[in-house]
């Protein structure tokens, strides 16, 4: 099983900071996990011009590949002006619609007032929706008072619900491969 993290945004570092560390909790506590870390910041992404997305090339095309080419996610945005990031709404138009379909995702959101987590269930959720994806129940919203001054998060009900999230994903891959050998 592969679990892409994708940090949605070219700018900061704190959004990948997050997924990174959901990443790191899957991965120490089911070994057998293939993770990997997208972020947007190390790619030189075109936007999206409604081609089929098989004729991109470049960054663009190893990203595309590598968003189709994963199992489940967890996607992290920063909330910009009370909305998630062009960056990584740029990457969702590039892929095609079965990138997601019938596929877990699971999603973060850092930002600097405390009512950016609803961004989370108001547009992240619906768009999964469009994807057909399937939605962790819990997610993670850090605000920027949660780091310390190195850029780690510093709270303890934050490190707990990343930890409850990195579970809920893991628990709802393994029950959908079950259902899809039988």
């Amino acid at each position: 099983m592969k679990l892409l993290g994708i940090s949605g945004t070219i700018t900061g570092s704190k959004t990948a900071v997050v997924v990174n560390r959901v990443l790191k909790e899957v991965q120490n506590n089911h070994p057998g996990i293939e993770v990997k870390l997208l972020d947007l910041r190390q790619y030189d992404v075109q936007f999206c011009d409604g081609r089929d997305p098989a004729q991109y090339s470049g960054d663009t095309k190893k990203v595309i590949e590598l968003v189709c080419s994963s199992d489940f996610y967890v996607v992290g945005t920063p909330i910009f002006q009370a909305s998630l990031t062009g960056a990584l709404k740029n990457l969702f138009d590039l892929v095609p619609l079965s990138a997601f379909r019938s596929k877990v995702m699971g999603f973060i959101a850092t930002g600097g007032t405390y009512q950016h987590y609803l961004v989370i269930e108001n547009q992240l959720k619906p768009i999964a929706g469009y994807f057909r994806a399937y939605t962790t129940p819990g997610y993670v919203y850090v605000h920027r008072d949660h780091f310390n001054k190195d850029n780690e998060i510093a709270d303890t009900d934050v490190l707990k619900r990343i930890e409850n999230l990195a579970a809920e994903l893991v628990f709802m891959q393994k029950g959908l491969k079950k259902e899809s050998c039988m």
